[in-house]
């Protein structure tokens, strides 16, 4: 079952424009990260703002990765904002929290992965997160999973919730040159992990499976494209990668050139141990008909089902097992991305995200006026 913010009108299933129209006061946004950064939570926020401000809503983003806090208070306070809207609760949530009580304006909290199934739980960080929520107006998610599993913990959340899907944009898309990146490759069956380097995508899960397929089809290559995000799941890959030469990380790839490199991937990987709901990397896969192999957990079970729309994996056995399946059977790539790319444009156009977001900012200001 959707749940969603009562009585904010959902999008349609034709995407089309649903709340209050016309442009509304002031939003600020909050993020732990903001573009150019080649990070998930950056990449969501620039095509959610840019949509937004596609339809007519006035908006400030502010990166506090980027921004010292005094910098942040001092323009937020200065922009007076009717609504402040934080992305990741732990990273943004407290000061999207002062600033909110301070201007006496209402909060929206959007919840990513890492504040659902880590931060929530964690000794050190659940107070604040679970501060944060109880102080937000409203709180997104980007699928029911991650609002059953907070709603466990925190039962009185459960009625503040919205769930807005994400979608996929690419905004002038520009060609990769994999060539430049990785040379004398010759032909190629590629399969690519593309996200940063932390222990929650679990980069090396791909690497033990796929070692036999390797070994018995010398077109097949492991690409790693992402930032990384942490120094010791870095050189615990480094060291792997070094007895693989069909494995490399190619590095950080430009978001424009993400499409470009995604287009020349036969399968993409997903190998988290969990996701906020659903991951930019399988949507972008799917939306762009590639087939997609995905570890069996909530957040890629929102977009992938086994067999229709990409393969699961339980563990690394079954992993190597599917995969050798992709690498054998082009027809099953092709019929598996074919699915995946017309489930992408019927249930998640950024049309209905960018709607899911200005209903539940309309009904907020609206009752914060009366």
């Amino acid at each position: 079952m959707r749940v969603n913010l009562s009585p904010i009108p959902r999008p349609g299933p034709d995407g089309g424009r649903v709340g209050y129209p016309g442009p509304m006061s002031r939003l600020a946004i909050l993020t732990p990260h903001g573009a150019p950064a080649l990070l998930g939570n950056a990449v969501t926020v620039e095509r959610i703002a840019r949509g937004l401000r596609e339809r007519g809503d006035r908006l400030r983003v502010w990166d506090v990765s980027q921004t010292p806090e005094t910098t942040v208070v001092a323009e937020v306070d200065a922009y007076r904002p009717g609504l402040v809207h934080a992305f990741h609760a732990f990273r943004t949530g407290s000061l999207a929290l002062r600033l909110a009580r301070r201007l006496e304006v209402p909060l929206v909290v959007t919840l990513t992965g890492t504040d659902a199934n880590h931060d929530l739980l964690d000794p050190d960080r659940a107070p604040v997160v679970r501060r944060v929520l109880e102080g937000a107006a409203a709180i997104t998610a980007f699928h029911e999973s991650i609002v059953e599993r907070v709603a466990a913990v925190l039962p009185d959340t459960r009625a503040r919730f919205a769930v807005v899907p994400q979608s996929v944009r690419f905004d002038d898309p520009e060609p990769f040159d994999l060539d430049a990146r990785w040379p004398g490759q010759g032909e190629r069956l590629l399969f690519l992990v593309a996200a940063g380097i932390r222990p929650v995508k679990a980069p090396r899960t791909a690497l033990a499976p796929l070692d036999r397929l390797a070994a018995a089809d010398a077109r097949v290559r492991l690409a790693y494209a992402g930032p990384v995000l942490d120094a010791e799941e870095n050189e615990a890959l480094r060291r792997e990668l070094a007895t693989r030469p069909w494995a490399r990380h190619i590095g950080v790839v430009p978001h424009g050139q993400m499409a470009g490199l995604l287009a020349q991937a036969d399968v993409v990987l997903n190998c988290s141990v969990s996701e906020g709901g659903m991951a930019n990397a399988v949507l972008e896969a799917l939306a762009l008909g590639r087939a997609v192999l995905a570890s069996d957990i909530p957040g890629n079970r929102a977009l992938v089902e086994d067999g229709v729309t990409g393969l699961l994996f339980g563990d690394a056995r079954e992993l190597g097992l599917k995969a050798e399946r992709l690498a054998r059977d082009p027809a099953l790539r092709a019929r598996l991305g074919q699915a995946g790319r017309v489930l992408i444009e019927r249930e998640y156009p950024p049309e209905r995200e960018v709607s899911g977001y200005r209903a539940v900012h309309r009904r907020l200001v609206r009752l914060a006026s009366t």
